[in-house]
């Protein structure tokens, strides 16, 4: 009985007291109900951004849904309208948003799918578009040669060859520019240079200057010298398939490489004085260097002496003969695509294969094709909705006059608007889908001709370097485990002057190197 007597009430005391809430507890991450509200300062470029949006959304409603306008005015078609908000909402999204741009490219085409901008067979089509085969089947090859350790051993190589300097830095921007037609993407290229970086900058520790400079210099030469190829990156398909859209012939893997590889040699080793210059004094440009084989050999694993393989003999059989047919397609009249293919099947073959095609294909970067097919049907749509037209119209037809001036102005502009690009929109084919349709619509009724106006677009856009963000090598080369590398302060001083230089070699191509060589800017 004593034992299921109740409880004292100085036992009850010893007890915590039991608490009801008549209100849910508040979720986490939310602040206290007197907690002032305060403006985060990484906002309010987005918050500018979304503001500008809906500003330019309800410009392209009016424009559509209006009064008439006069008759020297063109409407905006409803589709067109469309088109251009799902774009706008879109660059939106690449730029202040960290959804990844390819999601963001494919939402944008299934909504103009969605809407009737496009067919369903369009957005399809994209993707068998014979540039992504090309692409698809040059990562294969590429995955092959890379597998053979044939690159890394070839770059040392011509390396450990440097008895100074200037002539160590000139050669890396040589093997750099070469990787241009062995290696499709900046950042496959990026990715296949990073270990020669290691290994030279291990070799090197002592002189941390130089190796600033080369931290620098590898990513920057990538960036530029792909403009030498055609399958240097996604822009440059993405460009000539917009011309063909348009009615134009666009470029061919040859027709691209005679016009690219001349900028990409000169403003490539420009650049690679530039930066000896501003990183490196006089002494430091003129100092002797001793590194052999043997020392960068401590600093991987891979061997690099002793004959090649039998693998990388066949690798530099195979890249050699899938380059010469791709440069010799009017003799012999087999579409680069097919080439690629085949080069592809002889990379993978149980026979004389240099890796499967199982480990080949993984290698392949498909959210970059993905995004490549994407944004070329955002920039069909932009064409054939009329909404590029009606856009260069409104927003470059003050340049438009005319004559020849003004033809000079607007390739003037053009060529700094594409340099530029970078600070807004990061990838270079997202600028490309969004500049291309525009310069290619305007640039008749000025008097340019318009493969001339997109090629030089393009080529400017080929210089991202200010930030650590505006490209994936630069992104890559600035945080290297165990390497002391560049700044954000480097990267800005360096961009202070090469931007500069780029606009002027691009505008010295365009209206005088070019023309001489058979791509006349006026039409």
């Amino acid at each position: 009985m004593s034992s299921s007597a109740a409880p004292s009430p100085s036992s009850e005391s010893d007890q915590p007291p039991v608490r009801y809430a008549t209100t849910p507890p508040r979720p986490p991450g939310l602040a206290p109900k007197d907690t002032p509200i305060t403006w985060a300062k990484d906002n309010v470029p987005a918050i500018i951004g979304a503001l500008l949006l809906l500003a330019f959304v309800a410009w392209c409603a009016f424009e559509a849904l209006g009064p008439t306008p006069a008759a020297d005015v063109a409407r905006l078609p409803a589709q067109g309208a469309l088109t251009l908000a799902v774009f706008a909402i879109a660059i939106w999204l690449w730029i202040f948003s960290s959804i990844g741009d390819t999601y963001v490219a494919l939402g944008a085409a299934i909504v103009l799918v969605l809407t009737g901008m496009l067919s369903d067979s369009q957005l399809f089509s994209s993707l068998g578009e014979d540039t992504v085969w090309l692409l698809l089947a040059a990562f294969v090859i590429a995955a092959g040669v890379t597998a053979t350790g044939l690159s890394t051993r070839a770059a040392v190589y011509i390396v450990t060859g440097a008895t100074g300097v200037r002539q160590l830095v000139y050669l890396v921007t040589g093997v750099l520019v070469a990787t241009a037609f062995a290696i499709p993407s900046t950042s496959g290229r990026a990715a296949l240079a990073l270990p020669i970086f290691v290994a030279l900058a291990q070799a090197l520790h002592a002189r941390k200057r130089l190796v600033l400079a080369l931290s620098l210099l590898f990513p920057s030469v990538i960036l530029l010298s792909a403009v030498a190829s055609y399958l240097g990156a996604g822009a440059h398909i993405i460009t000539s398939q917009i011309l063909q859209t348009s009615g134009y012939e666009g470029f061919s893997f040859t027709t691209w490489l005679i016009y690219g590889l001349p900028l990409a040699v000169i403003s490539s080793y420009a650049c690679a004085e530039l930066i000896m210059w501003l990183f490196l004094d006089k002494q430091g440009r003129s100092q002797k260097l001793d590194v052999s084989v043997e020392k960068l050999e401590e600093h991987t694993s891979m061997p690099l002496t002793g004959p090649l393989t039998v693998g990388q003999s066949r690798a530099a059989l195979l890249t050699l003969a899938v380059v010469v047919l791709w440069c010799t397609e009017s003799l012999h009249g087999l579409h680069p695509a097919v080439v690629a293919l085949l080069g592809a099947l002889l990379a993978t073959s149980p026979g004389y294969g240099l890796v499967s095609m199982g480990k080949a294909l993984k290698t392949v970067p498909w959210s970059m094709l993905l995004f490549m097919a994407a944004t070329l049907t955002l920039g069909t749509a932009l064409v054939e909705s009329g909404a590029a037209d009606w856009l260069a119209q409104r927003v470059l037809g003050p340049v438009s006059g005319a004559g020849a001036a003004a033809g000079v102005v607007f390739v003037v502009v053009v060529v700094v608007m594409s340099t530029a690009a970078h600070l807004i929109i990061q990838s270079r084919s997202a600028r490309s889908a969004v500049l291309i349709p525009i310069v290619v619509s305007l640039a008749p009724g000025i008097g340019v001709d318009p493969m001339a106006a997109a090629f030089a677009s393009t080529a400017a856009a080929g210089f991202c370097h200010t930030l650590t963000s505006s490209a994936k090598p630069v992104t890559l080369f600035s945080d290297v485990e165990g390497i002391e590398t560049y700044q954000p302060k480097d990267l800005l001083r360096l961009s202070a002057f090469l931007a500069p230089l780029m606009v002027g070699m691009a505008l010295f191509f365009s209206f005088v190197i070019w023309p001489l060589m058979g791509m006349p800017l006026f039409l």
